[in-house]
Parts: structure tokens; C-alpha cells; sequence
């Protein structure tokens, strides 16, 4: 193959529109994942699968990579000054890296959620993940691998909706998705938790506005401790 050749198969390559796998094959994709809401119970009860997994604590990813132990103070106290330092940084991420429509980076105590309104990730007339979508997500991708002491809660919702049973599974469909796609960038599905919540929760009002708000993925971000 000469360079001409060769550089056209690599444009082709870098243009070619993401789909997403066959649903059948997301089982294989998400076998770790967890079904359920990230409760404190839940990601006890998930430890052994993460570490299994080859997942990390939070003060071991800390020492590996200060090469020091905290000898001083109560243990409870060290544990919540690395956590909140770590998803600081984490947050400052997300932050300089999410700079667009329809994405925003909120911090809930500990945690950071990551709001992905529909419209900035999935295709209008699909249900599959947009180019722009498989860019936002690939940024989130990169900056999870780097913060790897972590669990993620997706969670899809939709507007309100007269069938609770259809919201529900239009909300998992794109949680599940997203998840896929995650699992794909190298982020184990043993960090993952995974949730339809139909159109609970909204955020904006009910209106032609506000529904295009509610239509939305959200990514909560928890230290693993």
C-alpha cells in the first residue's frame, strides 16, 4: 500500500460514524455491571467484583502515587481529605474538558455528576450515540482511565411520558448505551452502575423547553473507598 493510499484509509477510518454494537452482544460488554442504584450498600456489596476485577481503592491509588502513607490522624478523617482532593481534581477535568452545549459538571458532596442532555449525545432521529456524542464521551473515557479509583452511576431519564413502563426502558436503553460505550474506551463495567429512572427527577420544567432538558444521561462519579 503506498503513503497516498494509506492516508486516505486513515481519513476514512477517523470519519466513520459510531454505532453501537448489536444489542444482543451488550450482556458481554456490561457482565459486571451492576442493575441497581450506587447506594452506600450497593458499592460495599460491589468491592469484591471491582477488586476482583483489578480495581483500585482510592488510599491505595494514593499512596502508589504520593510514595507516602498518612501515619497521623484518625483514618476516617485521611480517607474524606484524599477523597475530596482526588474528585477536585477530578472535577477540574471534567470541567476544562466539557466545555459545550448541553454537557455540564456538577459536584454533590463528594461526588461529581456529569449531565449529558439527550440532544449533545444521541442521534435526533435514533437512538444511537452521535458523533458528537462519541466525542463527549470519549473525553469522559480518557479522563475516567486516568481516575480509575472511582464508581459511576449512569442513569438515564426522559420527559414525562403517559407510559411509565416505555419511559423506563427509553431511560435504560440510553443508559445501557452509554455504558457500552464506556466499556469499549477501556472503563470496566465493574465500576459500573446502571439505572432507567423513566421521568423521575426531572430538572426544568415540563414544557417544550424543559423536556429537552429532562431527556438526559447522568453520570455520578464516586470515590471507590
Amino acid at each position: 500500500m503506498n503513503i497516498k493510499m494509506l492516508f486516505v484509509c486513515l481519513g476514512l477510518a477517523g470519519c466513520m460514524q459510531y454505532t453501537s454494537p448489536d444489542h444482543a452482544t451488550w450482556e458481554h460488554y456490561l457482565h459486571n455491571a451492576s442493575f441497581m442504584d450506587m447506594t452506600e450498600t450497593a458499592k460495599i456489596a460491589k468491592r469484591p467484583v471491582y477488586l476482583g476485577n483489578g480495581g483500585k481503592l482510592l488510599s491505595t491509588t494514593t499512596m502508589e502515587k504520593t510514595s507516602q502513607k498518612m501515619e497521623y490522624g484518625d483514618k476516617v478523617t485521611n480517607d474524606n481529605i484524599m477523597a475530596t482532593q482526588y474528585m477536585a481534581k477530578l472535577e477540574d477535568d471534567l470541567y476544562d474538558s466539557l466545555r459545550t452545549a448541553g454537557v455540564s459538571v456538577e459536584r454533590a458532596g463528594t461526588d461529581v455528576v456529569v449531565i449529558l442532555v439527550r440532544d449533545a449525545i444521541i442521534q435526533r432521529n435514533a437512538a444511537d450515540i452521535s458523533d458528537n456524542g462519541a466525542d463527549i464521551l470519549g473525553t469522559i473515557a480518557r479522563i475516567l482511565r486516568k481516575y480509575e479509583s472511582t464508581y459511576l452511576e449512569i442513569a438515564g431519564y426522559t420527559d414525562s411520558m403517559r407510559d411509565t413502563n416505555a419511559a423506563k426502558r427509553m431511560s435504560l436503553d440510553m443508559a445501557q448505551r452509554v455504558g457500552v460505550f464506556l466499556s469499549q474506551k477501556e472503563i470496566k463495567s465493574a465500576r459500573m452502575f446502571i439505572v432507567g429512572r423513566g421521568s423521575a427527577r426531572p430538572i426544568a420544567a415540563q414544557d417544550s423547553i424543559g423536556r429537552l432538558t429532562n431527556r438526559r444521561v447522568e453520570i455520578r462519579i464516586a470515590p471507590a473507598r
